[in-house]
């Protein structure tokens, strides 16, 4: 039966009207993800030499038990962000006598097709099967990637069951909110240190390396549990939010977001169509060359990073200040058509944050190149790509659900200022000053890169904490719609 969901879902794609967008923007993102792949196979082969380069100071494997879990804590809330749920595909099926073990065996199996499930084993298992399998043996070796590949399982259902909670509870996205910032909290003040926490269970293998049967228990107990949840709620209104599913006709890849993807399908057709839009974004990508200025040798071996630290945040977040800066504002010609029309306002602002994720992604992708120069590069641009998605876009929509001013969409932006408000300039204070609040008491005391680590902290927090800034800004657009309408028939 998995066979069919597949063939099925093979033969939509190439019946599928638009086929021709569909398949250019998978070809974009397979060369985006298979340039990430291909610095994590680097990553894992030379991971060795990496640690003796970076803490040549501690032994090896020490640090490499201790980052295990590290990273798949990390890996955890990039997936409950990212990873996107595999429901509304099987929705016509339900209907069918079909039994609901085999849906639910397709749903499980199609879920873990995904770059977060092969991006740890690319990273770690060659380090594993090397130089581990060296110096403990075959089993230990064995049983480290048995481990890994656990962890990768549990965290894929952990996060699968995770977000099909917090879509049906408020209360279940505060507690997990709530739990998430404890650890947070508990790792900062090291009450609690993942990473001892992780060198102290690895280390327990290299000992007794049967426990690594343990993780594997845990996987498939996790495993049983998402597959006992998905029998007892596979209903359609359960699995499908709207009674009506809009496809984005022209991005048939975005259909997985329904309503959102129509939205953020209707953004991208405004930003093709029309000249203002395009300059925006091609200027933003200019500004990808600012790492040439401000990223040299002599002040990164001093360690003064302060600039780097605004040069790091101006280029992955270019996208997200100046096409965002106008945000609504580009809606401005339509914005009455939009009130009128029966839509949900939730949707429309999730469809802006899911624009500006995507944004920052890529253009942090391609400045990744900068890490060439040194690590601590990458390690800046990391924390401001974390703070952009989780914190800087939630600035920018803020302010401007009080930009009042429409834009001409026929003009281009170069030396153009109409659109342009007191709004644009007020917003820059906050974009860019934030992160030193996070940054500057650290670099006071001698600690710059404890202050970076507490700036990329923040940014995750508030990626997790989305949900509740996009309820913020959805009620903050619904109180200001009419000022805004009002503002944008002034032409």
């Amino acid at each position: 039966m998995i066979n069919v969901f597949l063939n099925h879902q093979w033969k939509a794609f190439w019946r599928s009207r638009n086929k021709g967008a569909s398949i250019a923007a998978q070809v974009f993102l397979g060369i985006a993800i298979l340039y990430l792949l291909v610095l994590a196979l680097a990553v894992g082969f030379g991971m060795e030499l990496l640690i003796g380069k970076v803490l040549p100071e501690k032994d090896v494997f020490y640090v490499f038990n201790g980052i295990i879990l590290y990273y798949f804590a990390v890996d955890f809330l990039m997936r409950l962000q990212l990873q996107e749920l595999p429901t509304l595909s099987i929705v016509p099926y339900l209907h069918l006598n079909i039994p609901k073990q085999k849906i639910v065996s397709y749903l499980n199996i199609r879920c873990l097709f995904s770059v977060f499930n092969l991006l740890p084993l690319i990273i770690f298992i060659p380090f594993c099967s090397t130089a581990i399998a060296d110096v403990y043996g075959p089993l230990v070796s064995t049983m480290y990637i048995l481990a890994i590949v656990s962890l990768c399982i549990f965290n894929n259902y952990t996060a699968m069951y995770t977000k099909r909670l917090t879509t049906i509870s408020v209360k279940a996205i505060f507690l997990v909110v709530i739990i998430i910032v404890c650890i947070a909290l508990l790792e900062y003040y090291s009450i609690l240190s993942i990473t001892a926490l992780s060198n102290r269970i690895f280390s327990l293998i290299d000992n007794y390396p049967l426990l690594g049967f343990a993780f594997l228990v845990a996987a498939i107990a996790m495993f049983r549990l998402n597959s006992i949840y998905l029998r007892q709620n596979m209903y359609t209104e359960e699995l499908e939010s709207a009674p009506v599913k809009r496809t984005s006709t022209d991005y048939p890849f975005l259909d997985r977001f329904g309503a959102v993807g129509v939205f953020l399908a209707l953004e991208l057709k405004l930003i093709l169509r029309h000249k203002r839009s395009r300059s925006a974004i091609v200027m933003s990508l200019f500004f990808m060359l600012y790492g040439f200025l401000f990223y040299k040798q002599e002040l990164l071996a001093r360690d003064e990073i302060h600039m780097m630290i605004f040069a790091a945040i101006f280029m992955t977040g270019s996208t997200i200040s100046i096409y965002g800066q106008f945000m609504f504002g580009w809606q401005g010609a339509y914005f009455d058509g939009l009130l009128a029309n029966p839509m949900n306002l939730k949707d429309f602002i999730k469809a802006k944050f899911l624009l500006f994720t995507c944004s920052a992604t890529i253009v942090t992708l391609a400045i990744s190149l900068y890490g060439f120069i040194s690590w601590k590069i990458l390690a800046i641009q990391i924390a401001a790509y974390l703070y952009n998605i989780g914190l800087g876009s939630v600035i920018v929509l803020y302010f401007a659900t009080r930009n009042t001013k429409a834009v001409d969409l026929s003009k281009g932006a170069t030396f153009n200022y109409q659109g342009v408000s007191a709004t644009q300039f007020i917003l820059l204070i906050p974009y860019l000053l934030i992160p030193y609040i996070f940054y500057l008491p650290f670099a006071i005391t001698g600690n710059p890169y404890r202050g970076v680590a507490c700036l990329a902290l923040a940014g995750l927090i508030g990626l997790v904490a989305r949900g509740y800034f996009v309820s913020f800004i959805t009620n903050e657009l619904y109180k200001k719609r009419y000022k805004l309408a009002e503002g944008y028939r002034e032409r």
